[in-house]
């Protein structure tokens, strides 16, 4: 069963009602969607760049009729998205981002390097390079980079190389193959507590789907179609994607970037409140329900007016 991350404390700060309209602009396999609408939403706009998602979630969310809007497109997109739908300001938007479930358990979506299957990578199948593609021809230092800045991967110049070395053997078009390459330059013996080829996987995932570029512009976006007293929730899993969420929130209240509890004066903007000076992180028992929780982190915004 999927179980959404930090599913009680999403849903208690956004506090749907019956005559609100809300955005899920992650609908994965539509599990914040679903307790959206079972906490009483009057609507939601459930959007999704993977077609496959969209497809699954609208055969499991079929029973929540015309309070659902499900939409194939990129969350950036937003704004366009919801006044497409004939609407002019939502009372709450939540994004969960990152991979989701559907995704990573899928071998054929190629995310996972505990499965074998095609090196894609993409979340939206329909268009864009395969992770393959983009391997064939990256340059070496370019590479480097993305693995260092996007894995945070201390080895990234030693696995870079040796992937280099290997797709000029025989085209890397597995994550098994993919996996094994870095997994040898990484190196390390004995019980090690993460995957080698962990980070590796991470940083590609990210720079194939673009996921840091533009997401300072969705935060404003997201802010920007809410109503008066309504409410932005991001749930991000790597420390980048939470430092763009993090600044982006004090800047839009007016408080200093690495500031956790003071506002300046000559800034604040009385129309934004921060409803979460730190980060909401998953409990004991929802670690032990469901591991896959345990880099979550939550922050929420308000509009006040």
């Amino acid at each position: 069963m999927h179980e959404p991350v930090l599913a009680t404390e999403s849903l208690s700060l956004l506090q749907p009602h019956a005559d609100g309209v809300y955005v899920d602009c992650t609908l994965g396999l539509g599990g914040h969607t679903r307790l959206l609408l079972e906490a009483g939403a009057g609507r939601v706009i459930a959007i999704d760049r993977d077609p496959a998602a969209v497809a699954e979630a609208g055969r499991r969310l079929v029973d929540a009729g015309d309070r659902l809007d499900v939409v194939h497109a990129d969350y950036r997109d937003i704004a366009t998205v919801v006044r497409s739908r004939g609407v002019t300001a939502v009372d709450g938007v939540l994004a969960d981002l990152g991979v989701s479930s559907m995704q990573l358990d899928d071998a054929q979506r190629g995310f996972s390097f505990k499965q074998d299957g095609p090196l894609d990578m993409r979340m939206d199948t329909s268009q864009g390079a395969t992770a393959a593609e983009q391997l064939a021809t990256v340059d070496e230092v370019e590479l480097a980079d993305v693995i260092y800045r996007y894995g945070e991967e201390r080895h990234s110049r030693r696995i870079a190389r040796a992937i280099v070395r290997a797709r000029d053997t025989e085209p890397l078009t597995r994550t098994g193959q993919l996996a094994a390459v870095v997994r040898r330059a990484a190196g390390g013996k004995g019980w090690q507590r993460i995957d080698p080829a962990t980070r590796t996987f991470q940083a590609l995932r990210i720079w194939i789907n673009r996921e840091l570029e533009g997401l300072e512009g969705f935060l404003e976006s997201a802010f920007g179609v809410l109503r008066p007293g309504g409410r932005l929730a991001v749930i991000a899993f790597h420390s980048l994607e939470d430092r763009v969420v993090k600044h982006t929130f004090r800047r839009l209240a007016g408080q200093a970037p690495n500031d956790e509890h003071e506002l300046v004066p000559a800034k604040r903007d009385e129309r934004v409140a921060l409803l979460t000076r730190r980060p909401v992180v998953p409990t004991e028992s929802e670690l032990e329900r469901n591991p896959r929780s345990r880099s979550a982190r939550l922050r929420v915004v308000e509009r006040l007016t």
